[in-house]
């Protein structure tokens, strides 16, 4: 059976001293999957764009900002991760020169400046896998890194990257 996930962007906005980064604060929706957790912005891509766009859409739709700069940090397959299991396969970024004023809210909950050492120490709560690659998204290594992170029953089962 061919894989077929559903792609996806997953944007990480830096603070101008690039020491914090933009966090949607998933608790807007008692009934979202994703209530009370902390998360970068992003969403599905529209078929006709490409994931360089559909980042710099959601990044307008979800914080109100407009994107000058942003870098491929990585992919990453997630197998089995949607609510009724559906494979996601994800274009992770970072976001690191934009302009306007950041929205305080949106439809999915409040948005956080949080210290970049608080996302990678794990210190609020995000979805299980993230302290797998999350690192990987922050860390000094210029290259991409490119991950599969089968889900199970809502949990991360293994986890393997390479660069």
């Amino acid at each position: 059976m061919p894989y077929t996930p559903i792609l996806a962007t997953l944007g990480y906005v830096l603070s101008p001293d690039g020491k914090e980064a933009l966090l949607i604060h998933r608790n807007a929706r008692p009934d979202d999957p994703a209530f009370g957790k902390y998360n970068g912005l992003g969403g599905k891509l529209e078929p006709t764009e490409d994931v360089a766009a559909g980042m710099r859409r959601e990044i307008l739709e979800e914080a109100g900002l407009e994107t000058q700069q942003l870098r491929l940090r990585g992919t990453l397959s997630w197998p089995g991760f949607g609510q009724n299991g559906e494979d996601w396969f994800g274009f992770i970024f970072v976001i690191s020169r934009w302009s306007g004023t950041p929205l305080q809210t949106n439809h999915e909950g409040s948005l956080e400046w949080v210290p970049i050492q608080k996302i990678v120490r794990q210190e609020l709560p995000l979805w299980p896998g993230d302290r797998h690659f999350l690192p990987l998204v922050f860390d000094a290594d210029p290259r991409p890194f490119h991950g599969v992170m089968p889900y199970k029953n809502g949990q991360p089962v293994s986890w393997s990257f390479t660069r």
